[in-house]
């Protein structure tokens, strides 16, 4: 399994998510859609919808993706590897989302605000449309850090349980949070399982990035006492029981402070302010947080490769 991690995680590096590509992220977020028109034509209680629209996606995804896996190993052992290779980096965004990120950031460069602003929108859920430089560079940064966990840390930990299949299924509650984990009057009721479930299965990961986003830090010359003492500090302001862990890392690493006022649909919505630097946020600590991320997310890589392969000497 530790070869396979490492081969996962080395083909997103260099391929990525291409846009061609049919990726089973789509396939789930279409299965959702489908499951959520057919079961709000139940006229069931929303709640109760809700949690049996997210247990039958999740136990869906992994058992489609075991049986693929399984099938392919009865044609040749190699195969099943390769296939479960396959579907952890499916899981993967280190690739996408620094892409995603420094594009936003070379169009700050070039002084192109306003495409910066609509390139922003494709990775943040907030209003965009008037952000000055400054807060198009700290909405970039948070989303860095919160997808630090969500998009690399929490599959890969979930890939070293129980490999691709449970890999994937994180993935599934990752969806049905993004896609139904509103509060607003549509999916209050609805998606408040897939809320709750996002924030337990991210509950484990989230505080492993107390770990290696320091060290990452260090590696990268930033501040590991800092980062440390952000998190001690501000890391149970966020709402959210997870975000506010790698946000206060990063920010504490970066010397800045994020949180503030965010926009949703015209709305404002107050976030704790999060770090103890007060220096003014510049572009460049864009391209800063995505070379945290990559080596905190490596870190783990290596950790868990260590960890996989002692285990497998022992037993």
């Amino acid at each position: 399994m530790a070869y396979q991690i490492i081969s996962a995680y080395v083909l997103d590096i260099i391929l990525g998510d291409p846009h061609w590509f049919p990726h089973p992220v789509k396939f789930i977020g279409r299965m959702i859609e489908w499951a959520e028109n057919k079961l709000r034509q139940c006229k069931w209680n929303l709640k109760f919808t809700g949690v049996i629209l997210a247990l039958s996606i999740i136990t869906f995804t992994f058992i489609i993706t075991y049986f693929v896996i399984y099938v392919c190993g009865l044609a040749h052992f190699l195969l099943g590897i390769a296939v479960n290779c396959f579907f952890i980096y499916t899981s993967l965004s280190i690739n996408s989302l620094s892409k995603e990120s420094r594009k936003v950031y070379y169009l700050l460069k070039a002084k192109r605000l306003p495409e910066a602003r609509e390139s922003l929108s494709m990775i943040v859920g907030r209003d965009t449309k008037d952000l000055n430089e400054s807060e198009i560079v700290r909405a970039t940064i948070e989303t860095v850090a919160e997808n630090t966990v969500d998009g690399i840390l929490a599959p890969l930990f979930y890939a070293c349980i129980g490999g691709a299949p449970l890999a994937l299924a994180y993935k599934a509650i990752n969806t049905l949070d993004s896609m139904i984990g509103y509060k607003n009057e549509k999916y209050k009721e609805l998606g408040w399982f897939s809320a709750k479930l996002d924030d337990a299965a991210n509950w484990i990961p989230a505080r492993l990035s107390v770990i290696f986003i320091p060290i990452a830090a260090f590696i990268l010359r930033m501040s590991l006492k800092q980062s440390i003492k952000s998190i001690i500090k501000d890391s149970n302001k966020s709402p959210s029981p997870n975000a506010g862990i790698p946000e206060a890392g990063f920010a504490g690493a970066l010397g800045i402070q994020l949180g503030g006022t965010n926009y949703y649909g015209g709305i404002a919505h107050e976030r704790p302010v999060i770090g103890i630097g007060n220096r003014t946020k510049v572009k460049e600590d864009i391209l800063k947080s995505i070379n945290l991320m990559r080596i905190a997310s490596l870190l783990l890589v290596i950790f868990a490769a260590i960890l996989l392969i002692s285990f497998k000497s022992v037993y």
